[in-house]
């Protein structure tokens, strides 16, 4: 475990000043709009331009590509099924490429936009020989710190400083040699930390670190961050110093995880702080060629791409399974911040080599492995998945249909509020349809959008912290028909 009493790690998320609004969406009272793709804030595009080497207009259609190839891959990944191989962007605008082991699949694959390649190995198979590898790990040399599933070259990829004892211990491990592809590689990943000061949050007055997500469990709120940030128990204090909350939950090495609950004083805002303000909308797991951001105090807002998960990593203080590998620089300081791809969060930050002068390599924990171990709900300005049982357990349950393309105002059309809170909402869809949630603030004459669900799933939820005022809920069929049900919890 590592030893914090010198640990300092800080992103500039620093957990009040995640702050909820985004750019709003504005519809007119009498004229309901249909969803549409949130505009990316300019530093996300300007980042781009930089780490990526794109141009302005090739980012823009880079993003829109990913997020239809983020609607796109589920489906492909669920009727595929066994003949799954993986999934990736490719090119400077992201076009996506499913693999199959089967030819006949090539068609289904086309039909949806997407590029075919048959493949040897279906993505099973790679896990299957890289867990091989997992449970080799103490045998495992010093030289081999990292090996992961690449599904571009269908090959499970091991990185070490000495090729002939990775090649031992690959048949140590009594995996398919012939899947293994082994690459000579110096990086020698550890943790970020440091020793300088900067707005974060501070862990029993020794060390810094950042904010990733902010969460909810039950009526708690809090945040998630790096297990290696702190230990159950130990206490926090916001950038600024004041009482603020106590770790609930860590584990590192194995994973790099932790949750850290919050007092009262600290309002959990869905929103990453960066150059601009990033909404978060929920947490789907993007396809490896996507592009992902990361904010840090000691680089500030930096791009790359997300190039393998189910990555294992070797730090000195022990081995963690089951993180992403990315092209995003960092240095130290950077640790336990949010990873962000548009407006989907991908996880908090580990660990790397490398800096952002010369270049480097990150991992990061994805935050649904945080979310699910701990029982969290991630709040959002939209998106999500809600719980089983048809939203059971909220304040007020409505149902209604929808054909393709139309909306719906349930909930007796708006309501009104006297005090500030926090407003919740569950939509559960038919499945095989894309449904999506808006909740809309009138101002004026005019209603905004100020949270919103809008994955490519049948299923949303949001949260949302707001002051007084009048409020209503809108049901929109992406895709698909069907009956609905929407629970509402109102301040």
């Amino acid at each position: 475990m590592l030893r914090r009493r010198a640990v300092f790690a800080g992103m500039t998320v620093a957990f009040t000043a995640l702050a909820m609004t985004a750019t709003p969406a504005v519809a007119d009272l009498r004229t309901p709009t249909n969803g549409s793709a949130l505009k990316p804030p300019p530093g996300m595009i300007e980042a781009m331009e930089r780490d990526l080497g794109l141009t302005a207009d090739q980012a823009a259609t880079r993003l829109a590509n990913e997020e239809r190839a983020s609607r796109t891959e589920p489906g492909l990944r669920k009727k595929l099924k066994k003949d799954f191989a993986g999934a990736w962007l490719t090119g400077a605008t992201g076009a996506l490429v499913v693999a199959t082991v089967d030819a006949a699949d090539t068609k289904a694959i086309t039909s949806a936009g997407a590029q075919a390649k048959v493949v040897q190995r279906s993505l099973r198979d790679l896990n299957e020989i890289k867990a091989g590898l997992d449970a080799a790990v103490d045998r495992k040399p010093g030289s081999v710190p990292v090996w992961y599933v690449d599904v571009q070259s269908n090959s499970v990829v091991v990185l070490a400083s000495d090729t002939a004892a990775a090649k031992d211990f690959v048949t140590t491990a009594g995996v398919d040699a012939t899947a293994v592809r082994i690459e000579k590689s110096d990086e020698k990943p550890q943790p970020f930390y440091d020793v300088r000061g900067g707005d974060a949050y501070y862990i029993g007055n020794a060390s810094r670190c950042s904010v990733g997500f902010s969460v909810t469990k039950g009526a708690q709120g809090g945040f998630v961050t790096a297990g290696h940030c702190g230990d159950v128990g130990n206490t926090t204090s916001g950038f600024n110093r004041v009482a603020q909350g106590t770790f609930q939950g860590s584990s590192f090495p194995g994973d790099d995880l932790a949750w850290v609950a919050v007092n009262s004083q600290w309002t959990p805002r869905g929103v990453v702080s960066g150059s601009g303000e990033v909404a978060v909308s929920g947490s789907q797991e993007q396809v490896e060629g996507t592009s992902v951001c990361r904010s840090g105090s000691t680089t500030g807002w930096h791009c790359g791409t997300i190039q393998q998960r189910n990555t294992s990593v070797t730090y000195p203080e022990g081995t963690i399974y089951g993180v992403t590998r990315t092209s995003v620089c960092a240095e130290p300081g950077d640790s336990g911040g949010s990873y962000i791809s548009g407006n989907q969060a991908q996880g908090v930050t580990s660990g790397g080599s490398g800096n952002c002068t010369s270049g480097g390599t990150t991992y990061f924990q994805p935050v649904n492995e945080i979310l699910s171990t701990y029982g969290l709900t991630l709040v959002t300005s939209g998106g999500g998945n809600p719980p089983g049982g048809a939203c059971a357990g909220y304040q007020q349950r409505l149902s209604g249909t929808l054909g393709a393309g139309q909306n719906a105002y349930p909930a007796d059309g708006s309501y009104t509020v006297g005090t500030s809170g926090t407003h919740a909402a569950c939509l559960d869809g038919p499945d095989g349809t894309d449904f999506d949630v808006y909740l809309e603030k009138r101002s004026g004459t005019r209603w905004v959008v100020v949270a919103q669900g809008i994955t490519a799933n049948p299923d949303e939820t949001i949260t949302y912290s707001g002051t007084a005022g009048t409020y209503r809920y809108r049901v929109h069929a992406y895709s698909g028909a069907g009956a609905y049900t929407l629970g509402i919890n109102r301040p």
